[in-house]
């Protein structure tokens, strides 16, 4: 399935200039969820123990593709919004700051995680993401996106980490 065919272009959001790419019609599509998922779960990444996803959207799939795979999943959230003791990595947007948060004992040392959003922009929420599934002691098996812009930086802000993509927009 041609998955690209369930994004929807939406000019000038959330500032004009800017051309959000929209995956509510993906969302609104159960054979596209479907196939989205199946997709991923397809990946050829090896063991992983957990799959962790990144507030809110990557949730969407996140939590789908573990019970796919039998795995854990594992929330990384905005600050203040996990209830037991976290871990926090700030990083710098285009105007300022932001943060994410994950619980201290979400990953036990030596797991691998698979982390999982919706869209790779910038690469500065995943690279955050990256950083706590570490400082718990995991390894990051990979990063895997519905949408990747290759217009922008992200897969170079992720260095190392294997990057992956469903639908590349170039």
């Amino acid at each position: 399935m041609d998955l690209a065919k369930f994004l929807r272009d939406v000019p000038d959001f959330p500032k004009p200039g800017i051309l959000f790419k929209d995956i509510t019609p993906m969302l609104a599509s159960p054979a596209a969820m479907r196939a989205a998922i199946d997709q991923l779960a397809a990946l050829d990444l090896g063991a992983i123990d957990k799959i962790a996803a990144v507030e809110s959207r990557g949730f969407l799939f996140g939590v789908p593709l573990a019970m796919k795979l039998g795995k854990g999943f594992v929330p990384v959230r905005k600050p203040g919004k996990l209830p037991w003791k976290t871990n926090r990595v700030e990083y710098v947007l285009e105007y300022g700051t932001d943060a994410v948060e994950i619980h201290q004992d979400a990953v036990l040392p030596g797991e691998r995680v698979l982390l999982v959003d919706d869209l790779l922009a910038t690469g500065g929420t995943m690279g955050a993401a990256c950083q706590l599934v570490e400082a718990c002691g995991g390894k990051v098996a990979a990063c895997a996106f519905i949408v990747e812009l290759c217009f922008l930086p992200g897969r170079q802000k992720l260095g190392a980490h294997r990057v992956e993509s469903l639908i590349q927009v170039r």
